[in-house]
């Protein structure tokens, strides 16, 4: 007897054809690069014209493996890649020898202890309970690197939860961080896309010391939200002392380049146990 149900595809999966056509015979048609399966074909993708659809696939990978992943919120951890550790920031400043060495840092070990509250605040979030649909809130995503970002994929791990790793191709070489979850470490071409997949899911901010990489993430996302791009939410700048002296937030309302309520739009922190109080005021749970 046949089996009533019509069958699901009548073509074969992409998956199938690839595999077959690495068997073909050899001629000089086949060894073509025009014969080549269109996904198949890093040369043709890598092609100026296939910019949009780099666009797409860099977008919707790390979107798919989420979804599969369960991730329906994150909490996202920008900060500098060149802060260390308490113990490491202590051995570069008694390995300086210069005036300017020493004075640099100084600097680093007046920041270091924020690696620690990265840490604490990571694990804190991360025991975050998951929905009645089993969906997963408040996973840690960091930019996958050193410094901050390690400590917040760290502090996951710590208490046995995965997190985000969203790496870039640099010029130099940067590798994933040890405590990424290997299954969530993505790595990206385009900036643009890697920002974007940094607040898709975002609940809330954390925003520690650090250069041009972290004021370009924290002002655009101050931006969107300015602008009514993005809804409120929990932007937590640790390290108020370091924020104020490098750059003058009361100055830019008194040159009236921003409203004065605009400096409502983040929250000033000092410790994990801070951040988490206004997640949690911010929401209205915990």
């Amino acid at each position: 007897m046949t089996d009533p149900k019509p069958p699901k595809r009548i073509f074969p999966q992409a998956s199938t054809d690839a595999r077959a056509a690495k068997h073909v015979p050899s001629s000089p048609q086949t060894e073509s690069a025009a014969y080549r399966l269109a996904f198949q074909d890093t040369e043709f993708l890598l092609r100026e014209d296939l910019r949009p659809v780099r666009f797409q696939l860099e977008l919707l990978k790390p979107e798919l493996l989420m979804n599969e992943a369960n991730i329906a919120s994150t909490f996202v951890f920008y900060g500098s890649a060149r802060v260390p550790e308490p113990s490491k920031a202590k051995a570069l400043l008694d390995a300086a020898r210069t005036d300017w060495d020493k004075k640099v840092a100084e600097r680093l070990v007046a920041k270091a202890h924020y690696y620690d509250e990265a840490r604490k605040l990571a694990a804190r979030v991360s025991k975050h309970p998951v929905d009645e649909d089993g969906k997963r809130h408040f996973v840690v995503c960091s930019g996958g690197g050193p410094s901050f970002m390690e400590a917040a994929n760290r502090g996951a791990q710590d208490v046995g939860a995965e997190s985000i790793g969203l790496n870039i191709v640099l010029p130099h070489e940067q590798l994933p961080n040890n405590y990424v979850t290997p299954d969530l470490s993505f790595q990206f071409h385009y900036f643009a896309l890697r920002k974007m997949h940094f607040l898709l899911r975002a609940r809330a901010v954390a925003v520690f010391p650090g250069g041009f990489g972290t004021f370009d993430e924290m002002f655009e996302l101050l931006t969107l939200i300015q602008t009514g791009k993005v809804r409120p939410l929990p932007i937590l700048l640790f390290g108020r002392e370091f924020w104020e002296r490098v750059i003058d937030f009361p100055g830019l309302v008194e040159e009236g380049v921003i409203s004065p309520h605009d400096l409502d739009l983040f929250t000033w922190c000092e410790t994990a146990d801070e951040a988490w109080d206004a997640v949690c005021a911010h929401y209205e749970v915990c």
